[in-house]
């Protein structure tokens, strides 16, 4: 029974990760799911039988481990993981200060990292599991002025979970990383985006692009939150997941015009870039 399966949510309290929390909570899955304040995921998703909200600060070690040990003292296993967490960041490489930078890798990359390190003993043990990384089609195509700090963290997610899945394939374990487009979440609002402190005034694009997102985009995104989940609940019950599931019809716009460019650059150089190698001896 599909229901059986225990999941475990991180970022739950909006967004992507509070549809999924619901609609597995609707159809009597067993749920741990975290925020940084209890009460606000606790006010969000409401109180279930077969919920396990977790208050907990996913760039401390201790924090993580307790809310998987707590998981496991609850449910008796743990074999559906969705690293949610995370948040978007608006400015230029130069606006964007090195500790603000270093903030959105610790939320967005290590905050994952350290829920894999944590979780992996147990789906180990169970010889069994699937570890979900959302990421972003920000994370396939860094081609968003103004995005590049947060496309590196997309980056970064995307590359990690290719190699997790390389990693932990042997031991029954999957692993897919979820690349959506633009869905009508929060993320565009106030406290989910960050702009810069010192924004500088000669990066029009950016400033073109921050406005467009801020006034534009926000709220008008195309993308139903509630079919996102829907194929990600599909694919948690593959035989066969996807290790990339892109999210969106503009999702999948991007990512071919990105394979198409990569491509032509390599179709381009490629006498030159080839002939890099020693030449044989005696040739």
């Amino acid at each position: 029974m599909e229901n059986q399966k225990v999941w475990f949510v991180t970022g739950a309290s909006k967004g992507l990760g509070l549809t999924l929390v619901k609609t597995l909570l609707n159809n009597g899955v067993n749920v741990a799911a975290t925020s940084r304040n209890l009460n606000d995921l606790i006010n969000a998703v409401g109180e279930h039988e077969n919920f396990l909200p977790l208050a907990v600060d996913l760039i401390d070690e201790s924090s993580v481990e307790a809310a998987v040990s707590q998981t496991i003292s609850k449910f008796g296993q743990l074999d559906i993981v969705v690293n949610n967490a995370g948040y978007g960041m608006l400015g230029a490489l130069e606006e964007l200060s090195d500790k603000e930078s270093r903030q959105n890798f610790d939320v967005n990359v290590f905050g994952s990292l350290n829920v894999i390190r944590k979780i992996l003993p147990q789906l180990r043990k169970q010889q069994s599991g699937h570890i979900f990384n959302i990421s972003s089609i920000g994370g396939f195509s860094g081609n968003f002025p103004g995005f590049g700090i947060y496309c590196a963290t997309k980056f970064a997610v995307v590359g990690f979970t290719e190699s997790l899945a390389a990693e932990v394939k042997s031991m029954g374990i999957k692993a897919t990383v979820v690349e959506p487009g633009y869905f009508r979440t929060a993320f565009l609002t106030e406290g989910s985006l960050v702009v810069p402190s010192n924004p500088i005034d000669a990066y029009k694009e950016v400033r073109d692009s921050q406005a467009v997102h801020q006034n534009d985009i926000n709220n008008q995104q195309p993308g139903d939150p509630a079919k996102a989940v829907e194929v990600i609940i599909e694919a948690s019950k593959s035989e066969n997941p996807p290790l990339h599931l892109f999210l969106g019809p503009d999702a999948y716009q991007v990512a071919d015009g990105k394979i198409a460019d990569v491509q032509r650059d390599m179709a381009n150089w490629k006498y030159l870039a080839t002939a890099t190698n020693f030449d044989e001896v005696g040739a």
